[in-house]
């Protein structure tokens, strides 16, 4: 992969709030199918294609942090928070309308990494631009057996396969973000120039498999 000449290094910072569901109604078990997550995507090509690559993503619940792991994401665990909307309005629940306010932060060894805040203005007409580049990941697993350390298990990169994904209620407005330098933590390193577009929305989508490329 190689950085993607036609967006000047733009990267996507995604604060999230989950509920999976597999087979057996796992969304019946909150304390097991909820989690909050954090993760950036960077703007790259492969193979002469727009793509997106995730260096670094957080989440509070290591059940999301090892099925993100199969997967290829490079997932640590992590303390993610972010305004919440309810059905009855009130001075704690802001309703998705232009001037509305939404903030987020993820911290990371009871370190703060990243403050986020989105100022609605407008609903989203066409939401689909959001969705139109795939996710490139690296699935590792080292090996740990003497005179092999430079032979892994698995290291292949992969394509994430979203199957019905959909986004709903997608407003977008102003936004502000700051990354924090921490210690042993990366993050920092994408610390960004200028904000673009904020957004705010609800979005599903159903995983079953991921395609190898290299």
């Amino acid at each position: 992969m190689s950085p993607d000449p036609e967006t000047s290094g733009r990267v996507v910072a995604y604060f999230f709030d989950w509920q999976f569901n597999g087979e057996n109604d796992e969304y019946l078990d909150p304390v097991y199918s909820q989690y909050r997550e954090f993760f950036v995507l960077v703007d790259a090509h492969y193979d002469g294609q727009p793509v997106s690559w995730c260096p670094y993503i957080y989440v509070d619940n290591h059940h999301a942090l090892a099925r993100g792991l199969v997967q290829g994401f490079p997932k640590k665990i992590g303390q993610v928070h972010q305004t919440r909307v309810f059905a009855s309005p009130g001075k704690a629940s802001p309703t998705p309308a232009p001037g509305a306010r939404f903030g987020a932060s993820v911290s990371c060894d009871e370190r703060t990494l990243a403050q986020a805040r989105v100022t609605l203005e407008k609903p989203l007409e066409d939401p689909s631009p959001l969705l139109s580049r795939a996710t490139i990941n690296l699935r590792h697993f080292p090996t740990l057996e003497v005179g092999k350390y430079d032979k892994p298990a698995v290291h292949e990169l992969v394509r994430m396969d979203y199957g019905d994904q959909q986004l709903a209620e997608v407003w977008i407005g102003s936004s502000e973000i700051e990354f924090y330098p921490a210690p042993r933590e990366e993050l920092a390193d994408l610390r960004p120039v200028r904000s673009g577009m904020g957004f705010r929305g609800s979005m599903s989508y159903n995983v079953t498999q991921v395609f190898p490329l290299a």
